[in-house]
């Protein structure tokens, strides 16, 4: 299994989302201490990667993207609400209360978090999860974002401060793929093969924790001490534990939420729907505890759907999963106020350029005219902007006096100033 290529219009028109991009490589280098193509054929998906801060073109570690002190920050001068503070203790989550209350006057809300209560927790040794920096910290915002589009996935960040010697979780496996960047302290790995290979997100570990005891009482696969820069890369499925050491430790975990072909499944069954003979009553009668009654409509139903399978079609199966997929990823951020001065003065000298990591997708509308689905709505447009949409959404900056297929610039400008406030360009 290889990374994602890039995703890019066909000879036919089709746009396709911008998901794959192998010139967005740098953030992937960060994580890898391998090309990306040996990583894609040896480990993604299979095997752990230790990557050694030596062996990593990191001169900083990884304290550009969320440092002890940018924690602090956080958890101090931000106003985080749950959930993007969790707090566990004793492989335990406790109770939002003990570390949240009001916001104080202005603040009319119950679950801020409250430093003071933060402190004496961690002090008796409650390791600190921040949730959700993909989407509030910037420099995580960034890299997310680039990384993202070098695998073709949507990702989420969370941050991991624990105490001197202590340890958050018992020995658990994740159902989504993990790049660990360890960013201050030093923190120790135990990792075992899985129990359950490529765990769906509805088979989590708690429903196989005998089967996880009595592996991870064994002799671990990889047994590593964390340093600052280090990484470590996890397929899903694979047992972890970890503890701090002599001091307290930082650490971000990359989630990597990726399709899989199960998603193909319910999608396809989803369709199913449209086959009047899947949508048949069951018999006036039938006793369902009873297997030889159930078998005859058992046989006569997966013959059915056999024979809707092979039918199938795959258009319909990718807007589904293009649904599910891309509302999941966040395309780069814009400044509202700042874009919408640049819509009001753009001229025909002004440079755009499509948004970074937009996914988009532009298909034939209506008679005379075309429509570019984005991941959160559709743009109706008339068919005579086709040619200036391909140029413009092909990701190269681009003049708006050079847009083709438009009758004059007073025409070019009532398009890019649509898309500029529809949040699909941006100034280049």
């Amino acid at each position: 299994m290889g990374l994602p290529a890039r995703l890019t219009e066909t000879p036919g028109g089709d746009g396709r989302p911008a998901f794959g991009d192998p010139t967005s490589t740098a953030a992937l280098t960060r994580c890898v201490a391998m090309d990306p193509a040996a990583f894609a054929a040896g480990h993604w998906g299979r095997t752990p990667l230790l990557s050694r801060a030596a062996e990593l073109d990191n001169p900083a570690g990884f304290t550009d993207l969320l440092s002890p002190a940018d924690a602090d920050e956080l958890l101090s001068r931000r106003g985080l609400r749950t959930p993007f503070l969790r707090v566990a203790k004793d492989g335990d989550l406790l109770p939002a209360a003990r570390y949240t209350g009001g916001g104080g006057s202005g603040a009319e809300i119950t679950d801020q978090v409250l430093d003071e209560r933060v402190l004496r927790l961690y002090a008796e040794g409650a390791t600190l999860v921040l949730q959700g920096l993909h989407r509030i910290w910037p420099p995580l915002v960034d890299f997310t974002r680039e990384l993202g589009l070098a695998l073709g996935q949507p990702l989420q960040v969370n941050a991991y401060l624990t105490p001197a010697g202590s340890q958050g979780f018992a020995t658990h496996y994740d159902t989504h793929d993990v790049f660990v960047l360890q960013v201050d302290g030093h923190k120790h790995w135990r990792i075992h093969p899985p129990v359950l290979p490529d765990p769906l997100e509805r088979q989590p570990w708690g429903g196989h924790a005998d089967e996880v005891s009595a592996v991870a009482s064994g002799p671990p696969a990889l047994d590593v001490v964390l340093a600052p820069g280090d990484a470590l890369y996890l397929p899903r499925g694979w047992l972890h534990s970890a503890q701090a050491q002599e001091a307290g430790s930082l650490h971000l975990t990359v989630g990597i939420r990726a399709l899989t072909r199960y998603a193909l499944v319910e999608e396809l069954l989803a369709l199913a729907g449209e086959d009047r003979r899947l949508r048949a009553t069951l018999p006036f009668g039938l006793d369902v505890a009873d297997p030889e009654q159930v078998e005859p409509e058992l046989t006569e139903t997966v013959a059915a759907l056999r024979d809707w399978l092979l039918h199938a079609d795959p258009e319909s199966v990718a807007d589904r999963l293009r649904e599910r997929s891309w509302p999941a990823g966040r395309p780069a951020p814009i400044r509202p106020m700042a874009q919408a001065a640049v819509a009001a003065a753009v001229a025909a000298d002004s440079r755009v350029a499509v948004r970074r990591g937009l996914p988009w997708r532009l298909v034939p509308g209506a008679p005379g005219r075309i429509v570019l689905r984005l991941f959160d709505r559709t743009l109706d447009l008339p068919e005579g902007c086709a040619d200036a949409l391909r140029t413009v959404l092909s990701g190269t900056a681009v003049r708006v006096g050079d847009l083709p297929g438009l009758d004059g610039d007073a025409d070019r400008l009532v398009l890019v100033r649509r898309l500029l406030r529809e949040a699909v360009l941006v100034p280049a």
